[in-house]
């Protein structure tokens, strides 16, 4: 899999399908000639036919003659006395004509029974490969049908599957840099600022016997940094995983997000909650929470906006959320094939909610992500 070419696959089904399309489109032609050809020998058997019963018949009327002209000549011969000779004569003619008429007509009766026979032996040997070409055209389209049905399965599933890989292999990547963000964030704030009060800590302990009025005032300062360690701490707790989140639930928390985001960077925000506020299952409301964190940090990181709406709408068997912004919205069209991480996070996030996710943006027009998640009834 891990050299395996997805576009090299892909071309490989799609020259197979055209392959045996171009069979197919042979094999109708020959359907096609066979049964025209049919038709035509099907006209001259049935041509034949009828030359045939008319020879027949000529045939039947020159033996009635030719026995005629028979009894005549032999009327004549037996009276010869009776009958001149020229008589006599026409008598021999006649039956000569009228023998040398039969054996014509009886030839060809015989040519055209030979022709029938022949015509006849075609016309089955015609009939008995349309029937086998209209099963094999029959055939190649079912095999073409299954063959284009299920090697584009193939490809999908092979696309997912290396889809997946890179997801991991992103997950695996944005953990190690979340940690590593966590690692810095704590070594630059927390971890700096108790140092700091470990060596003011010292100095305190020093000042008391020698000057208690400054002693005092760096206790003041003390318990400012240590009040200032516990809110950089509490950031990246609520980071990491808010608890406001298991206390109070999903509007709450986003509120503090809004919040956190205004102090930051002055996007200010509308909240609107529809239906009854409720409860959702844990692994619903941080699934949910988390898609429109991911949201509101492409909001306040690439679009630009001054202004964020957000609506909440809970019914009995779905809750939907729309974050929409003023900001300078993107090209959703290229960047379709280019998804961060967050992006693709996301849609594996509603993937895994079973819900449905839509991303609406125009250059100069802002942003509208729509999610839609289930509930258990």
């Amino acid at each position: 899999m891990k050299n395996l070419d997805v576009k090299v696959l892909d071309k490989i089904v799609k020259t197979t399908i055209a392959t045996v399309e171009k069979s197919k489109t042979q094999l109708f032609d020959i359907y096609e000639a066979a049964k025209v050809e049919m038709e035509k020998v099907r006209r001259d058997v049935e041509r034949i036919k009828s030359e045939t019963a008319d020879a027949i018949f000529k045939v039947d009327e020159f033996e009635k003659k030719e026995r005629r002209s028979r009894l005549r000549l032999m009327e004549v011969s037996r009276n010869f006395r009776k009958y001149a000779e020229a008589d006599i004569k026409a008598a021999y003619e006649d039956t000569n004509h009228v023998q040398l008429e039969l054996a014509m007509a009886k030839l060809q009766e015989q040519n055209l029974r030979r022709q029938r026979d022949d015509l006849e032996l075609r016309l089955k040997a015609l009939k008995n490969t349309v029937e086998k070409a209209e099963s094999l055209v029959s055939q190649v389209g079912a095999v073409l049908g299954y063959l284009s049905n299920q090697m584009g399965a193939v490809v999908t599933q092979i696309e997912t599957l290396q889809a997946s890989q890179i997801f991991g292999a992103k997950i695996i990547r944005a953990q190690e840099e979340e940690r590593r963000r966590v690692a810095r964030e704590i070594h630059d704030g927390p971890a700096q600022a108790m140092a700091n009060i470990v060596f003011r800590a010292e100095v305190c302990e020093r000042l008391v016997d020698v000057d208690l009025g400054r002693a005092k005032n760096e206790l003041k300062d003390l318990r400012e940094q240590v009040r200032v360690a516990l809110r950089e701490t509490r950031t990246i707790i609520f980071d990491l995983r808010p608890m406001t989140l298991d206390d109070l639930g999903l509007v709450p928390t986003i509120r503090r997000v809004l919040e956190t985001i205004k102090e930051r960077c002055s996007i200010f925000s509308e909240v609107k909650v529809l239906g009854e506020e409720k409860r959702l299952d844990t692994y619903v409301e941080i699934g949910l929470f988390r898609i429109i964190q991911e949201a509101l940090n492409n909001v306040e990181k690439h679009s630009k906006a001054t202004t964020i709406w957000l609506r909440i709408d809970f019914r009995p068997s779905v809750v939907s959320a729309v974050v929409e912004d003023d900001g300078q919205g993107f090209d959703t069209a290229s960047a379709s094939g280019n998804e961060s991480f967050g992006l693709m996070g996301m849609r594996e996030r509603i993937n895994l909610l079973g819900g449905e996710l839509t991303i609406k943006s125009e250059i100069g027009k802002g942003t509208l992500v729509f999610v839609t998640v289930p509930l258990k009834e």
